[in-house]
């Protein structure tokens, strides 16, 4: 499976995924997130993503936008991360005219009106207090806020409270004006799809804005030289928890051996840390690991829910865990299984013109480059045992832990003196 790639005179590259399915799924990416954010305006990417579905000129309501795609059965959603935001419509292959109509018109000419604008503050703060009261889930910035401190990566996605009281209309335009402009953004389309006349849709609907200069991002800093511990008091039932390292930055040649790891340590049910912490000791109902990347920096973490008693007990088998990754070469039989579910993972994903649209997308978007999922499996292939074990022995360091804390604990003092090896 080979995408094609077009780009457009406005320098907007369009990239066509033909799959035998029956549906169709059109991508926006835009290369900007919350890294790309002020403090000020921490928050503004992801409120931004939802005042793309307030209303345009030609359908000036979100009732207007939504029944258009209920009406055909279509699934549309958007989502923002650190480093870019999406929106896509999927729905039956027929109306891929009609999905990149109402992108294109959400992006391009958006209403924003200052009512919405207040109504919608009011949507996101209260989205944000769902994610506080959801330690599972917000264990994952306190991890982030430990490595990056006061640098847009170190912040909350969502923004706080203080920084989504600044944002008004007049904040919107401007940052919709920097950042929404054919040279930061590309277009993807998989599933049922016609090369050729795609590309004329997406230039008929997308060809006319003009390409402008981007600004450019931070750069991630940091220099750690031992352990740190992070601690968010929060009078909760379990013990939420966060273990990990820094890792590799997008594109780097030992990424897939970093997958393998993860698939190793937490990616399923039958992974290390599953087995030691669940099934042997009866320690956690969740616990999994995680690979984050970014164009200049990365993490690799291991999380857990655990008795507020155990966290240290739990905390230990986690080094542990990695530990033996660091000292010891896995078996054969071990990395032949988890080559062969990375490969399967994505072998279904194949399956679904969403994620097909998401694979291709986001290494153009961030890498100016694709990879076919046969190139991929052959990268995940060439991994040897003693890849696992040089790598392992890079990222497990005791200068390099950091732990963060979801719970009732106020001493980081306690927990700092469990990390070493």
């Amino acid at each position: 499976m080979k995408p094609n790639k077009v780009i457009l005179k406005n320098k907007l590259r369009v990239i066509t995924a033909p799959l035998p399915v029956k549906s169709s799924t059109a991508l926006i990416l835009v290369k900007v997130g919350s890294r790309n954010e002020t403090k000020k305006y921490n928050g503004i990417a992801h409120f931004a993503e939802h005042m793309f579905f307030k209303g345009t000129k030609k359908r000036p309501t979100a009732l207007d936008i939504s029944s258009l795609i209920d009406g055909i059965g279509g699934e549309f959603n958007a989502f923002t991360s650190k480093e870019f935001t999406g929106f896509y419509i999927k729905s039956a292959a027929a109306h891929l005219n009609l999905a990149l109509d109402v992108l294109s018109d959400m992006l391009l000419n958006a209403l924003v009106k200052k009512e919405e604008v207040e109504r919608e503050r009011n949507v996101v703060l209260e989205e944000r207090r769902m994610y506080l009261d959801t330690p599972m889930r917000y264990i994952s910035e306190v991890f982030e806020s430990l490595l990056y401190g006061d640098h847009p990566l170190g912040w909350d996605t969502v923004g706080t409270e203080k920084s989504l009281q600044n944002i008004t209309r007049e904040s919107f335009l401007e940052y919709m004006n920097t950042y929404y402009h054919p040279n930061n953004m590309l277009v993807v389309v998989s599933g049922e799809v016609k090369q050729g006349k795609t590309e004329l849709l997406v230039d008929e609907y997308l060809g006319g804005i003009k390409p402008r200069e981007i600004p450019s991002f931070l750069p991630a800093k940091y220099n750690q030289a031992k352990p740190a511990v992070k601690l968010f008091y929060k009078d909760t039932e379990q013990a939420h928890m966060c273990l990990g390292v820094r890792s590799y930055q997008t594109g780097h040649p030992d990424r897939y051996v970093v997958s393998l790891i993860h698939t190793i340590l937490g990616a399923n049910m039958s992974s290390r840390l599953f087995i030691e912490l669940r099934e042997r000791r009866g320690l956690a109902y969740y616990v999994r690991s995680g690979v984050e990347e970014y164009l200049d920096t990365g993490a690799f973490a291991a999380q857990a829910g655990v008795h507020q008693k155990k966290i240290e007990d739990s905390i230990q088998v986690i080094l542990s865990e990695f530990k033996k990754l660091a000292e010891e070469e896995i078996s054969e039989v071990e990395l032949k299984k988890a080559k062969e579910y990375l490969k399967g993972r994505l072998i279904l994903d194949l399956e679904d013109s969403r994620e097909v649209a998401t694979l291709f997308g986001l290494q153009e978007l961030l890498e100016h480059k694709t990879r076919t999922p046969e190139e991929i499996f052959k990268n995940i292939d060439k991994v040897t045992r003693k890849d696992i074990l040089r790598v392992s022995k890079d990222l497990f360091k005791n200068e390099s832990l950091n732990l963060a804390i979801i719970g009732p604990y106020k001493k980081e003092g306690r927990f700092l003196n469990l990390l070493n090896f």
